[in-house]
């Protein structure tokens, strides 16, 4: 099995006007977690959405900016730097997005697929991502309701508490019988495979965090829709992704039997 690397990632974002706070992604920077590991950035290469924002924005200034961070490669791991210089040269026109970090082969091929999901693709209606997710949650919720355990279990788990400051994953509900925490995630792969990525790469964390703060062993199940299509390049990776990560992955079909578990370990 190919060793997986550790990498975070930012997004360079453009803004005509702070006030609607609309915006395009137009670069991506990528970074290693290790001393000498890989570090490269990418930039749009199609200007046609960009004028569409904003007629008058200046692409030979994007351009300028993207040699500068080319150019200086070895001082992009500072981050905090180069916010500020960004922030100093372009007055907010430029801001930068959290770090979200994920687990990967090949951060070559990782750069250049995150690459076109977030810089060639058109945004995704944020409605629609969000409804597909809140659907599998809201099933989730209905199972354990049934179950009578729903009002038992911790909501919003924060792991930030277990795996590093600004951690930005919050897990939709667990519960805790016999020194385990058991949780539950719901999980839309058909838009953005990203939150599983971010998962696979925060459990690991998780685990230790939550034995060392709460003595107490975690797992955690991803929750996703029935029928989903693996021969699917992107799907497959992430559920293998979580997998290997030691996320137990569970169709939304399947969630009765792990209510009815609760109530059982709970003694509801």
């Amino acid at each position: 099995m190919a060793e997986m690397r550790q990498v975070e990632f930012f997004l360079l974002q453009y803004v005509p006007d702070v006030v609607k706070g609309e915006f395009i992604n137009v670069g991506l920077v990528m970074v290693e977690a290790t001393e000498q590991g890989f570090v490269d950035v990418r930039f749009m290469r199609e200007w046609r959405r960009l004028k569409g924002l904003d007629g008058d924005v200046d692409t030979e200034m994007l351009d300028a900016l993207e040699r500068d961070i080319r150019g200086n490669l070895g001082d992009v791991k500072d981050r905090e730097g180069l916010m500020k210089r960004l922030q100093d040269s372009f007055s907010n026109a430029i801001q930068l997005s959290a770090t979200k970090g994920c687990l990967t082969v090949d951060p070559v091929k990782e750069i250049e697929t995150m690459a076109r999901l977030y810089l060639e693709s058109a945004p995704r209606p944020r409605e629609r991502e969000t409804g597909a997710r809140q659907k599998i949650v809201a099933q989730m919720r209905s199972a354990f309701e049934q179950a009578g355990v729903w009002e038992l279990m911790r909501k919003q788990i924060a792991v930030a508490a277990y795996t590093y400051k600004g951690d930005p994953l919050k897990i939709d509900c667990g519960y805790r019988p016999n020194g385990v925490i058991q949780m539950f995630h719901g999980v839309s792969l058909e838009r953005d495979v990203n939150e599983a990525k971010v998962m696979g790469f925060s459990f690991p964390q998780m685990v230790a965090g939550m034995a060392r703060e709460e003595k107490a062993e975690a797992r955690l199940t991803a929750v996703v829709k029935d029928g989903l299509d693996r021969s699917d390049e992107g799907i497959e990776f992430a559920l293998t992704m979580m997998e290997r990560s030691g996320i137990v992955v569970a169709r939304v079909g399947e969630i009765g039997e792990w209510a009815e578990r609760a109530r059982r370990e709970m003694r509801v």
